[in-house]
């Protein structure tokens, strides 16, 4: 006898593919990098987080080799039992430094890093306002820490004030926002966000995983780009997007990274990065402080894309970073854009329900800084001739 839930999930899984919303996933035969190798075809990449190109930069690479030879492959051990190596304490005390904190702790991703905060601070009879476009690793955690989630609309002042103040009952409050909408591209308004902090004495939080490396001073982030330093409580980053690596990071206060050391789960019961992942960001850090160049190349490589496609008549939303979607509305037609796309050699992927809203499909289209000139003129005349063959430019 059939299980009726295998059924029914099977029965799903057809659903989504007829309504064009199956994920379809890709299969990479090479390096993270400005052209990848997809079924023995060189293609043109504008899908990957790989802001600044470190993926695959013959720096990091000797880095991780480094690590290898030094430590070995896997840390053996959480780390709060026989996991933390000196490269960790190393790189916690590099990253603090970079980002103008007291102290930073990593994690195994950035999703980890929410999983650990975000309950470690606040639990039931406590509240936290969340942006409604956060991402699913805020979500996921507010969900874990049990507190009551009151979500603001999206970058608005006017409604975070409302929520505060209709909110009467609670222990401990928190704020959290993205820094950079993902799927927008979009900056949250941080500065007026941690006024609105001050005035009412409550925690702030932002998950900066789309700034790190690409907003501030040389990719310090949102925070050092607004120069918000020691007005927010809480940065969590990644070491998996602009670094090129994986892993993540919570920046802050002494005590805070403290706690999280003492009470973040993943932390606790989650084997540490390994040696050659905190070997290569160590150097992607030291890369950074030594020089702006990648971060400029990044800049305007995007403005360069943003301004083409604009041009063309494509509707970029609200992008205001390297993040740049075309808005396409329906998931069937960014679906069929994408495979054109490929066909022609550009690999963007379509992004639709439930990643985000129904009705506000896209191909998203990621710069970086491994990107020539010819790369982008080549990308750009791809999507004009699917633009006009989609009907979805004149």
């Amino acid at each position: 006898m059939q299980n009726s839930a295998l059924i029914e999930i099977e029965q799903e899984l057809e659903r989504l593919r007829a309504e064009g919303l199956y994920n379809n996933i890709r299969t990479i035969e090479s390096p993270m990098d400005g052209h990848v190798q997809i079924h023995g075809r060189d293609l043109l990449n504008f899908c990957a987080n790989n802001y600044l190109g470190l993926a695959n930069h013959p720096r990091m690479r000797a880095a991780a080799q480094r690590g290898i030879d030094a430590y070995g492959v896997g840390p053996g051990a959480v780390r709060s039992i026989a996991g933390t190596t000196t490269l960790h304490v190393e790189l916690e005390q590099k990253l603090a430094t970079f980002k103008n904190a007291e102290a930073c702790v990593t994690f195994q991703s950035g999703f980890a890093a929410n999983l650990a905060t975000i309950p470690a601070l606040v639990g039931p009879g406590d509240v936290i306002f969340s942006d409604e476009l956060n991402h699913a690793s805020i979500i996921d955690g507010c969900r874990l820490s049990r507190a009551t989630v009151v979500r603001y609309a999206h970058n608005s002042i006017d409604d975070l004030e409302r929520a505060i103040a209709a909110t009467t009952a609670y222990g401990r409050r928190l704020i959290i926002t993205d820094g950079v909408f993902s799927m927008d591209g979009d900056i949250a308004p941080l500065d007026r966000i941690a006024d609105v902090s001050d005035a009412h004495g409550i925690l702030l939080m932002v998950d900066d995983a789309h700034g790190e490396g690409v907003l501030g001073r040389g990719g310090r982030g949102i925070v050092d780009h607004f120069g918000l330093h020691g007005r927010v409580h809480v940065e969590v980053g990644t070491l998996s997007k602009a670094f090129g690596v994986v892993g993540g990071l919570v920046a802050g206060s002494r005590v805070i990274v403290e706690w999280l050391r003492q009470r973040g789960r993943p932390f606790l019961f989650s084997s540490a990065m390994t040696a050659p992942d905190a070997a290569a960001c160590i150097e992607g850090v030291q890369m950074l402080e030594e020089s702006t160049e990648l971060v400029e190349r990044l800049w305007a490589n995007a403005q360069t894309v943003r301004a083409g496609l604009q041009q063309m008549g494509f509707d970029t939303g609200h992008s205001a970073t390297p993040i740049v979607p075309v808005m396409l509305g329906e998931a069937t037609l960014a679906q069929a854009f994408s495979r054109r796309l490929f066909e022609e050699g550009v690999f963007a992927m379509a992004i639709g329900y439930p990643t985000v809203p129904m009705g506000k499909a896209r191909v998203r289209v990621m710069n970086s800084a491994a990107h020539s000139s010819e790369d982008l003129e080549r990308a750009l005349d791809v999507f004009a001739q699917v633009g006009r063959e989609l009907g979805v430019t004149g």
